[in-house]
């Protein structure tokens, strides 16, 4: 008989697993050379979305290498994720509405529509930024040192899911959706020839993006981003309670 370890996979991860094997127990083959990390992610779940290991049911890190009849269970991390540096974040080419939602809650977020895997990958650690994808592939690349899988497709659901994981610090209204940058309050008459004259008429308040030149104020979409960022403010109340 073929040597194997029997993997046991919390609730939460089943949705990276196969079909065949969402019972969430499964059997694999135990080859003396395998790390429980290579394991795991040989079934389909990035380390990324692991808490701590347990072999036998004591803590194990992930390059342990284990022994055949051995039992792996493999936990959900702990939320809200903790992360080794300060918290900022890049996301792949597919989640661009969500990097402008992340921006116009304040958070340091790097996007680009034309990024490939090595690119961000490389960017991720050399910025110490989580890297947010659903690419289960890019977040299993040995050496990331901080990612997030992000399962939902509706923007909605993913900025959800960001702040649930992270709960991280709001600070709205301060970065610019387009680039990232840090706004910076103005005066009308130092961008009033930027604006239609319609715009100067009906509003005060304005703020300029500093690099690369955008100007902001309370217009006609105030309301839907104001919304948003309200519900952000909650999601957020609640998972620290």
């Amino acid at each position: 008989m073929e040597p194997t370890l029997e993997l046991r996979f919390a609730p939460e991860l089943r949705f990276f697993l196969a079909p065949r094997h969402r019972g969430g127990t499964l059997r694999a083959r135990a080859d003396s050379t395998s790390t429980l990390a290579h394991v795991v992610q040989s079934h389909g779940v990035p380390m990324t979305e692991v808490g701590t290991l347990l072999l036998d049911g004591r803590p194990a890190g992930p390059g342990t290498i284990p022994a055949p009849g051995q039992t792996v269970d493999v936990p959900p991390l702990p939320l809200p994720q903790a992360v080794p540096f300060p918290l900022r974040f890049l996301l792949d080419v597919h989640l661009g509405t969500l990097a402008r939602r992340l921006r116009l809650l304040g958070l340091d977020t790097a996007y680009d529509n034309d990024r490939d895997d090595p690119s961000l990958f490389r960017q991720a650690n050399a910025e110490e930024r989580v890297l947010l994808t659903r690419d289960r592939g890019l977040l299993s690349r040995a050496g990331l040192r901080a990612g997030a899988h992000v399962r939902n497709t509706r923007p909605d659901e993913q900025l959800r899911e960001v702040l649930h994981r992270f709960a991280p610090d709001l600070d709205p209204w301060t970065r610019c959706p387009a680039c990232n940058g840090v706004l910076v309050h103005t005066e009308k008459q130092q961008v009033a020839g930027d604006l239609q004259a319609g715009t100067r008429a009906a509003y005060d308040a304005f703020a300029r993006c500093p690099a690369c030149e955008r100007v902001y104020w309370p217009g006609a979409h105030h309301s839907h981003l104001a919304r948003i960022v309200r519900r952000a403010q909650e999601e957020v109340s609640a998972h620290r309670a």
